[in-house]
């Protein structure tokens, strides 16, 4: 759905991205990820056509951008920064006059489109307030509203849920889940680890304007040796385990072991009782913070 090869962009002697090499599949719920003037927002803009590369391909849907660019666009819904609208329109209206703007809008069925997607937004009671007089999240609500318009192949996100209380976002978090579900690729760009980590299935990490990290996310939580173990008994249980325990407190007592089925039956043969055990894996964040100082320090 999306694939770059040497992707470099340079403003005068400062280079923005470099060599960036994207691989996203389809099907994928792609989170993609980097510290504040990491190149994402620029990336992102390249594969829209929106800037031009330095240097580098890119194919969007198997068309090459920017030379087939409007052809490409027209299977792909966007959210780039905050969504653009005419502030003293309605919501509706807004969307409307979008969708007649755009490459490949549809005039027989827009209304129908326009309302479908405001009902997958939660926005089906839209009245006829001003744009300007909504607040952030509606403007977000609104915004990806607009990128659904055309019930897109692929669909490429920068912050969907910035300024969303917690119900909205798990409400964008589960319409995307259930659009990928149904057959469009999501492209996600953010900084909330623990968003992407809750949504995705594929992640890429940029930092300094490269690569550093791209594969499955179940892949990259890769197991930290180490096996986290709930009991009541927390002092019989570190007598036991012995000098391979790393932490204890409460009823949680961490164990160095590769071998959480050994950690188990060592503890229930001594009669200690286990509530819970289960194998210690990197989060996102320790991914992320891995890969981000790797660059710094290179």
């Amino acid at each position: 759905m999306i694939r770059t090869e040497g992707l470099t962009k340079r403003y005068g002697k400062i280079t923005v991205v470099q060599d960036l090499n994207l691989d996203v599949r389809p099907g994928d719920r792609y989170g993609f990820l980097g510290p504040n003037g990491s190149g994402k927002s620029t990336t992102v803009r390249m594969l829209l056509g929106l800037v031009f590369a330095s240097s580098g391909r890119i194919e969007l849907i198997g068309e090459s951008v920017p030379k087939h660019a409007r052809s490409a666009l027209e299977k792909v819904g966007a959210i780039i920064e905050s969504p653009a609208f005419w502030p003293n329109l309605s919501g509706r209206r807004n969307l409307t006059l979008r969708d007649a703007a755009g490459p490949g809008g549809r005039r027989r069925d827009r209304a129908d489109r326009v309302a479908e997607s405001l009902e997958r937004v939660g926005m089906t009671n839209v009245d006829e307030r001003p744009v300007k007089a909504y607040s952030l999240g509606m403007k977000q609500r609104l915004g990806l509203a607009g990128a659904l318009l055309r019930k897109p192949d692929l669909l490429v996100l920068d912050e969907p849920t910035n300024g969303l209380d917690p119900q909205g976002i798990l409400e964008v978090r589960n319409l995307l889940i259930e659009l990928n579900e149904a057959g469009t690729t999501v492209f996600l760009s953010s900084h909330q680890l623990t968003e992407i980590e809750a949504l995705c299935t594929r992640v890429g990490v940029i930092s300094g304007g490269r690569m550093m990290v791209q594969d499955d996310l179940a892949a990259l939580r890769t197991p930290t040796g180490n096996v986290r173990v709930h009991t009541p008994d927390l002092a019989r249980a570190a007598e036991i385990l012995g000098a391979s325990v790393v932490h204890a407190d409460g009823d949680l007592i961490v164990v160095r072991s590769r071998t959480p089925e050994y950690v188990n039956s060592s503890l229930v043969q001594a009669g200690v009782r286990v509530t819970e055990l289960h194998v210690e894996r990197r989060s996102l964040e320790d991914v992320f913070l891995a890969s981000t100082q790797a660059s710094v320090f290179a």
